[in-house]
């Protein structure tokens, strides 16, 4: 675990610490209920606690004059690292930390390199990620987009925070779509009427156009053989949208083999009695796992429904040794989630393991109007004709940017602007930014910097104990502690994130960070700084801001550009 990311961690344990003595007992109970928070505003302190009000009961003191007391002992506990300590409020305790605090930190920052924030995995889990998963019978198009995006950044942050972590794409190739697809395919090459329930686009003329003999054609055959473009076209498309799959599933296989993983699957839930029969099909009781009913899982014609093949999928999952599935589905999934979490109980799963995350829906906002999409008569925006318009890193930061269970609009408009106000543009901006201060410091005046920073008392070519002491008395601009409590903030920050499955938190972080280095270069001169000692803490802290922003694109698949 890098220094970086136990400095909070430090602060947070004198405070149980503190709280320990005045109780006289182990606080760990509460351990969960004290905070220890970033005040918004600066003059509230650099962190702030809530212990004195949590333990003013037991005490049988007013908060206030636990927080007092609390503060005596946190100042014994701290030494020079706190300059003091002020009760706010009816009890809350505000702590202004030393410039010492600060520089070591910036110590810790630039030791922990580009690690920092990554492995703060307490119980490091394998995690099956399965996502995108569009229909292989059409293009992908904003929505899949949204998911894609959504999905990767997850499996990102995830592994970033030390889990192991696979991504998978589910192809949905069975079933009678294959087939209305062929018949497509063959309509269109013929020159005829499409099937009424058939697939409608130019994408159809497409393949119509390449499958060989498509106008003698038609039916399974020409479908599945039409599905395997679509899936190479799929593939190709999501590399280029910086997205990738350590493994491709496939519906179809659920039906091979004998036994087959259905029929596996069947046999596994009638031995546990979770099915039965009726009307002539097979049901699975998905009542006693909270659904509204029961699912056919084989219809009275001997053919299997598609929720028995998302059964067999899922157990597949499980017996590849999965510890969670992780399931990123769209919005007109909602009504799948209590069927499917109760199937998965039925087969002996414990249902926290499986994560079923929805996707809300995506609008595409041009000029101040939202472009209509007709799926319905093969009118879409796709994936390819999105990253055409507005690229890569704008697709993917505003579509993780906000919560995946929210809608959003995407303003085609502002993702293209060059401009403050487009925040994708201005991160990147920053990152820029840092590299060309740092190109005009010069390597070797960067290297020096970080090695006397990193070196801290023990000093960098030669220097005391002393003489480091007198550069932490330095004092320090109030930009400079506020961006350095800023990127102490990334560990925690991904950890938030990781456990809340929450990746727009990271686009939040970035945006922050970026400002705060603005506003840190705007009052802080860093290459030419006088004297020598405060030019190289600057160019660390330089280093350590545009490392932390690199991390934080990188979590997005946002690219980090050294020149804009």
């Amino acid at each position: 675990m890098s220094g970086a990311r136990t400095r909070v961690g430090e602060l947070r344990e004198a405070v149980l610490a503190a709280a320990d003595e005045l109780l006289g007992r182990r606080a760990c109970d509460r351990g969960g209920e004290i905070t220890l928070e970033r005040p918004r505003r600066p003059d509230f302190g650099d962190y702030s606690t809530n212990a004195a009000l949590l333990l003013a009961g037991e005490l049988g003191r007013a908060p206030r004059e636990v927080a007092e007391r609390l503060g005596e002992r946190l100042a014994e506990r701290l030494g020079e690292s706190v300059e003091r300590c002020e009760v706010a409020g009816p009890g809350f305790l505000n702590l202004f930390l030393s410039d010492a605090w600060h520089l070591d930190s910036l110590r810790a920052l630039v030791g922990a390199g580009t690690e920092h924030g990554a492995g703060g995995a307490q119980a490091p889990e394998r995690v099956l990620i399965e996502f995108v998963s569009a229909n292989p019978t059409g293009p992908m198009h904003v929505g899949h987009a949204r998911n894609a995006a959504y999905g990767d950044a997850l499996a990102r942050l995830l592994a970033f925070h030390g889990h192991h972590v696979v991504r998978e794409f589910y192809v949905n190739d069975a079933g009678s779509q294959i087939g209305k697809l062929g018949e497509s395919i063959a309509a269109v090459a013929r020159g005829e009427e499409l099937p009424e329930d058939g697939y409608r686009g130019e994408y159809v003329g497409e393949l119509a156009a390449a499958l060989p003999g498509a106008s003698s054609r038609g039916g399974a055959e020409l479908g599945r053989e039409a599905v395997a473009m679509m899936v190479d076209h799929m593939e190709r498309i999501l590399t280029r949208f910086g997205v990738s799959f350590e493994h491709w599933a496939y519906e179809s296989a659920m039906h091979a083999g004998d036994p087959s993983p259905v029929e596996h699957t069947l046999a596994m839930l009638e031995q546990r009695g979770r099915s039965y029969r009726a009307e002539g099909a097979v049901w699975l009781r998905t009542t006693e796992g909270g659904d509204d009913k029961d699912r056919v899982l084989v219809r009275s014609n001997g053919e299997y429904t598609y929720f028995a093949s998302d059964i067999a999928y899922h157990q597949d999952k499980r017996e590849r040794g999965f510890e969670r599935q992780i399931d990123v589905w769209g919005a007109d999934h909602h009504g799948y989630i209590e069927r499917m979490r109760a199937a998965y109980a039925a087969l002996g799963g414990d249902p926290a393991e499986l994560e079923l995350l929805i996707m809300q829906l995506v609008h595409l906002v041009r000029r101040g109007k939202r472009v209509q999409m007709s799926k319905r008569e093969g009118q879409f925006v796709t994936l390819e004709q999105l990253l055409d318009e507005i690229g890569v890193d704008a697709a993917r930061w505003y579509l993780v940017a906000r919560s995946h269970d929210t809608t959003i609009d995407l303003d085609l408009d502002l993702a293209v602007e060059r401009s403050s106000e487009n925040p994708v543009y201005y991160v990147q901006y920053a990152h820029a930014r840092i590299v060309g201060i740092l190109a005009k410091a010069g390597e070797a005046r960067v290297q020096a910097a970080l090695a006397e920073t990193a070196a801290g008392a023990a000093g960098a070519a030669g220097a005391s104990e002393a003489e480091w002491k007198a550069r932490r008395e330095q004092g320090l601009h109030e930009s400079e502690r506020a961006l350095i409590k800023r990127l102490l903030d990334f560990p925690g920050e991904v950890e938030e994130a990781a456990r809340r499955r929450a990746p727009h938190r990271m686009a939040a972080f970035a945006l922050q960070t970026a400002q705060e280095f603005t506003a840190f270069y705007r009052d802080c001169r860093v290459v030419g700084a006088e004297p020598a000692q405060v030019e190289s803490r600057r160019i660390a802290l330089s280093v350590a801001a545009r490392r932390t922003i690199a991390s934080a694109l990188e979590l997005l698949g946002v690219s980090a550009p050294l020149q804009m």
